[in-house]
């Protein structure tokens, strides 16, 4: 008889919980996988594939104006949010299909419902338990609200957003990172009139200064207003259905709705982790060693929820090499080091390795290339939109610390560069790489110069950066 019920049990059923729980079945392992929502978690239902798929829905009005400058007549264009919303909800329910099919093929027992931890070794699911040898936390993260903002119970998230009931005609943004500057570029493309606010001076805080700046610049010349060195003290319901914020300056801004996306937490609270002897650190984050392992050596979590790379590839990686460490004898550790990122927003921007400020404080003197310029497709199209690329090398040894991009395609280019990058590529390598002629690509295989006066860039870098701390 064995002594326990499963050789594994996963709470949470996201990227991280179904990429390990599928793995360690495939080997062998008796697994089992608990769920309150729906397969696929975040990634998969209010994150990454609802969102490209309402990009791509947004990015047509560009499209069609565009099509007159190579000789097309295009009929006004009317645009139908409720089709779009509807498509896409029928396409990520046919992708939480496909995540349950995988999960039994592989032979794992999935559960509905919320676990939480009886003992360090026993699971409660639905008022039934479940005692595993192993256990994975992988519940993931979930917006956050600040709670000292007065009638914060009037904004929505970006779970509610995906799914308005109807288009506002004016939609209020708190906060430029990910979610933000995703959302404010969908919803400005189909239609809305869209105001962005933010504490700091410019979006992204975290990226280079340089792709702050231009994101920054590019969203506004396609009519998105951008507030920045501002805080939004209340928030009040009209009469109307619509909402106005009011700053600490004592300004409004009026719209129809209000979208919070001033970032996400662990989503690690009732899951009994504490009376398990699981320690989480002051956001509530699991906290976890290089193995993925807690505080409780059987007991391990992955993903979102230990808040080291919040990114779904990352989580998908930790989730696989902990079941090859666990179930295949093939010991193996997550590298988050120079992993690329992609922000989906309009214009799209691509990223890895270090920012400059990064390669700065870490590596000293570094040289730095960047080039600007109109893509060729708005030579006919006549939109003021260019492209901004950056390559970050280190001087002593001329390896190229960071690759980043602003512009059309920045992440199906930064996907390939993340190989060059990760395998310690210099800048003559990259020098005598042969460039795809016509292509934007092609850029960074040809930047010769370097830029100006270093030293004065990062003294405003550094001031830059100083004046976003605390910055959504």
């Amino acid at each position: 008889m064995a002594r326990y019920d499963f050789d594994l049990f996963t709470i949470g059923g996201g990227s991280g919980g179904v990429a390990s729980s599928r793995r360690a079945g495939s080997y062998g392992a008796r697994v089992a996988l608990c769920e309150d929502r729906d397969l696929g978690g975040t990634c998969v239902h209010r994150g990454c594939v609802p969102k490209k798929l309402l990009v791509y829905g947004s990015h047509f009005h560009e499209d069609f104006q565009d099509a007159a400058g190579y000789g097309w007549t295009v009929p006004e264009p009317t645009f139908d949010w409720a089709k779009l919303r509807d498509a896409k909800d029928k396409e990520t329910a046919r992708l939480g299909g496909v995540y349950a099919r995988l999960l039994r093929d592989s032979g794992v027992t999935v559960v509905e419902g919320r676990g939480r931890l009886v003992d360090p070794h026993t699971v409660e699911v639905a008022g039934k338990r479940y005692t595993a040898e192993r256990i994975l936390v992988a519940t993931g993260s979930r917006p956050y609200l600040p709670p000292d903002v007065t009638g914060i119970e009037h904004a929505l998230t970006s779970d509610d957003a995906l799914s308005f009931p109807s288009l506002p005609k004016r939609l209020a943004i708190v906060g430029g990172g990910y979610i933000g500057v995703e959302l404010a570029g969908v919803f400005h493309g189909l239609g809305s009139k869209v105001t962005v606010i933010l504490r700091g001076p410019s979006v992204l805080n975290g990226f280079d200064g340089d792709v702050r700046a231009v994101l920054t610049e590019e969203m506004r010349k396609k009519g998105i207003e951008v507030l920045v060195d501002t805080f939004i003290r209340d928030i009040e319901k009209r009469a109307d259905g619509g909402v106005s914020l009011m700053t600490r300056s004592g300004e409004t801004v009026e719209a129809d709705a209000v979208l919070y996306a001033t970032g996400r937490v662990p989503n690690s609270s009732g899951l009994g982790l504490e009376e398990a002897g699981v320690k989480v650190d002051a956001r509530g984050a699991v906290m976890v060693d290089e193995w993925s392992r807690t505080s409780v050596e059987h007991i391990f979590a992955v993903g979102d929820v230990t808040d080291r790379l919040n990114l779904t590839p990352v989580a998908i990686a930790e989730g696989r090499a902990l079941a090859e460490t666990l179930f295949h004898d093939n010991p193996m550790k997550m590298d988050h080091t120079n992993v690329p990122s992609a922000v989906f927003s309009q214009p799209p921007v691509g990223c890895v390795g270090l920012s400059e400020f990064e390669a700065r404080e870490r590596h000293g003197k570094v040289d730095i290339y960047v080039a600007s310029f109109k893509p060729m497709k708005h030579t006919l199209s006549g939109r003021n939109e260019r492209t901004m690329m950056k390559l970050v090398v280190e001087r002593s040894t001329q390896k190229v610390l960071g690759c980043h991009m602003v512009g059309a395609d920045a992440p199906e280019i930064i996907q390939g560069l993340a190989v060059a990058v990760k395998c310690g590529a210099t800048k003559a390598q990259f020098d005598a790489t042969v460039g795809i002629h016509p292509t934007a690509a092609e850029e960074f295989v040809t930047m010769r110069d370097k830029r100006p006066d270093p030293e004065a860039a990062l003294a405003a870098e550094r001031g830059h950066d100083a004046g976003v701390t605390g910055a959504h």
